[in-house]
């Protein structure tokens, strides 16, 4: 039963379906147009038909846009959707430079096949910017980033970065060359110049004839016309959609039920196995030896495999293969780090710190001479803070469903990075990413969690051991013991003020560097003498990206330094950030509106409040928090959001990603902690890994300011980096006690 090789036992009894049927991209009716940008040689528009287009009398000319014979608009759209609207968002931005009517706009997952590399991505984090090309330039300059995304397999949705990238450097560009495209078709059919055709509503008409008819009717000679390069985009004056609460396209489903996600995934015609799985409990050991005898006999079981960086039990379903593993017990390896407990790995990182002293370390940024400004300063102020590990704990545990047989494998699964998992798939089985197959259903959240492949690639290795197809689920413990984790780190400041008490020394080192680059760096902030330095220290557990990356640690660290600085200068915190704003005038302006929201330095007896500001993803944050302090224990009251996203496409998507940020944010802040014992994570499931409650959650308001509608910055992160400081300034506020260390309930137990 531990061999890779047996076939599949008889069934005990019938797999069940889910209740869910798997949606898959669906047939396309008649009469289409398929619109995008980056047209150039060799493009491959002959695979994407038969993909995207293939019912009768469908015209393709690139990726992007399909309009079929009802007139329905149909965005392909390259980034998932995991709950942060992606879709919706992108799909307005194409719609309204296209004049859509958006009752009849849908959206459509882009097949994960390697032709929808997301080219933008790779566009804003090496050429920020480029909105658009000269024409001469355009199909070089679109052609250079394709190949750089095809070399990375960039169709990834994270970073906060598909509106931002996507939405301005393609969805927008589409919809805008489609428009134009259904112009000049109607103007040589009507015998009209097309200057005197208005578009509105997915409708063309002529004043002067009294013609009209759907963009439908032009669908076919549309796709003959020429496509601009680079059509003019409109002007946020002229925006209809665009800035609006458009509804969401993906919430219907989930509101009836029909949403699929990868834990809903079946294989047609074919019955399912459950695979359940036990990882090793201490990273970089194996399993030496299973007891599994007493599993064997478990009704429903089909194969137990010991795959040497875990354990899988398969069988009909998945309570069977999770009760079966329950009963296998088995030893490991001798751990090659000596790091066994939190503490052992506080001390890694204390001893880093200790070692780079107040010079060294790598650099990371930096200005003027920080150690002399220090040493000549009028008041000196110095802390240390510290945060732990975090799990991600999306809603939706690690899933992938595989089915490897006939050289040929398909995996069903939830991820932020398709074409990596197809070549994660890949090289598990020891196929061709050509012969894998990756349907990319909705995901039940990823926090960065789905950024990550492991997981694909343990499904991948357990259907390539059986040759059925099997759904692999990890177990609630499995996902916070076993998993990828937020880094733990500790950070120092040093920082001085002058007699006017002006903050001209500040001196940072931290151990952990990973994402965005200069998360690390307050550049706003007017500060003559600053150094930033990264001393490395080993990290026993495997890193994953969490949302907000190291904006959620830096911004803690960074933020309650400021407010240690300014109760140190005796100055009310709010007007000291603003004294160091003088040339961001935005973020002046973010923080401006955050205090006059919360009415600053009007506060009730007993309570605290605290502020932080954060610029991440580049989304500006301001963030008041009020904590009520009279039980000597901080109970939430209000939070007060400002927010500076350059421009909003729907202000309520964004709002409530503003709001699922500082959730998620105080999550962490009072609860989120992954602790080590014996090397190994001693957080189980939700009762020792605690979310926030909805009896915690306080009141939330946001506001947004459109600063700059050209360079946009992203929702899905930016909410979370402030929250964590502005809580702990409110509690000093409240308390006198000033707190250094995540999470702060626990220093109230």
């Amino acid at each position: 039963m531990d061999n890779a090789d047996n076939p599949k036992p008889q069934r005990s009894r019938a797999a069940k379906w889910t209740r869910r049927g798997f949606i898959g991209a669906g047939v396309l009716t008649g009469g289409a147009l398929l619109i995008g940008v980056g047209v150039r040689p060799g493009n491959p528009v002959g695979k994407l038909g038969p993909i995207v287009a293939n019912g009768e009398g469908e015209q393709l000319i690139n990726s992007w846009l399909k309009i079929d014979a009802n007139n329905v608009a149909t965005a392909i759209v390259p980034h998932c959707e995991m709950g942060q609207g992606a879709h919706s968002a992108l799909a307005q931005m194409l719609a309204d430079e296209l004049d859509a009517d958006w009752s009849l706009v849908r959206v459509m997952q882009a097949p994960a096949d390697g032709n929808y590399i997301v080219t933008d991505t790779a566009r804003l984090f090496v050429a920020p910017g480029t909105v658009n090309a000269p024409d001469w330039l355009e199909p070089t300059w679109n052609g250079l980033f394709t190949n750089i995304g095809r070399l990375a397999d960039a169709m990834i949705t994270g970073g906060s970065s598909s509106v931002r990238s996507t939405g301005q450097h393609t969805m927008r560009i589409a919809g805008a060359a489609a428009r134009h495209m259904l112009v000049a078709a109607a103007a040589k059919s009507w015998g009209v110049p097309a200057s005197e055709i208005v578009t509105a509503n997915s409708m063309l008409s002529h004043a002067a004839s009294g013609k009209s008819a759907p963009y439908a009717e032009f669908a076919a000679a549309a796709a003959e016309q020429d496509m601009p390069q680079t059509p003019p985009l409109k002007q946020p004056k002229a925006y209809r959609l665009m800035g609006t609460d458009a509804p969401r396209l993906d919430i219907p489903a989930k509101v009836d039920g029909s949403a699929s996600f990868g834990i809903d995934a079946v294989v047609p015609d074919q019955q399912l196995s459950y695979a359940a799985l036990r990882r090793v409990p201490v990273p970089g050991t194996r399993v030496t030896s299973m007891q599994a005898e007493q599993a064997k006999g478990m009704p429903g079981v089909l194969q137990i495999l010991n795959m040497g960086d875990f354990i899988a039990v398969v069988a009909d379903g998945y309570w069977q293969a999770q009760q079966a593993l329950n009963l296998i017990t088995a030893e490991y390896s001798e751990p090659e780090s000596a790091i066994r407990t939190s503490d052992d790995q506080y001390a890694r990182f204390t001893a880093a710190l200790d070692e780079a002293g107040d010079g060294g370390g790598d650099e990371a940024a930096g200005n003027g001479d920080a150690v002399d400004a220090f040493g000549s300063a009028a008041t000196k102020v110095e802390a240390e803070y510290r945060v732990p590990y975090l799990a991600h704990a999306p809603l939706e545990p690690m899933n992938a469903t595989v089915w490897v047989r006939d050289g040929k494998c398909d995996v069903w699964t939830s991820t932020q990075v398709p074409l990596m998992a197809r070549t994660a798939a890949a090289k598990a089985t020891g196929l061709s990413a050509d012969d894998v197959t990756l349907h990319h259903p909705l995901l039940g959240g990823g926090f960065g969690r789905r950024l990550e492949t492991d997981y694909v690639t343990m499904a991948a290795r357990i259907g390539a051991a059986t040759g059925y197809p099997v759904k692999m689920i990890w177990s609630r413990e499995e996902d916070t013991q076993k998993g990828l984790f937020r880094c733990a780190d500790i950070s120092r400041f040093k920082g001085g003020l002058d007699q006017n008490g002006k903050l001209v020394a500040y001196n940072n080192v931290f151990t952990q560097r990973h994402d965005p680059p200069g998360s690390f760096d307050c550049a706003f902030y007017d500060i003559p003498n600053k150094s930033i330095r990264v001393a490395e220290a080993e990290l026993l557990l495997p890193f994953a990206s969490l949302r907000s990356v190291d904006h959620g640690q830096q911004g803690f660290f960074i933020e309650s330094f400021i407010d240690e600085a300014a109760h140190a200068a005796n100055k009310d915190p709010v007007e000291f950030r603003l004294g160091m704003l003088g040339q961001s005038p935005r973020h002046k302006a973010v923080l401006e509106k955050v205090a006059a929201m919360a009415d600053w330095g009007n506060t009730p007896e007993g309570h605290g409040k605290g502020v932080a500001l954060v610029e991440s993803f580049g989304t500006i944050v301001a963030e008041v928090v009020e904590v009520d302090m009279t039980s000597g224990s901080p109970k939430l009251v209000t939070v007060w959001c400002a927010a500076d996203p350059g421009f909003a496409v729907n202000p309520d998507g964004f709002r409530n990603q503003m709001e699922g940020g500082i959730v998620y944010g105080l999550t962490a802040a009072l609860h989120g902690e992954i602790s080590l014992k014996d090397g190994a994570v001693e957080q189980s499931n939700f009762h020792d890994y605690k979310m926030l409650r909805m009896n915690e959650c306080p009141a939330i308001a946001v506001e947004i300011i459109n600063g700059d509608h050209v360079t946009l910055g992203g929702a899905g992160e930016p909410g979370l980096p402030p929250v964590a400081p502005a809580l702990a300034n409110a509690i000093f506020a409240a308390s006198g006690k000033r707190l250094r260390e995540m999470p702060f309930a626990k220093q109230f137990a």
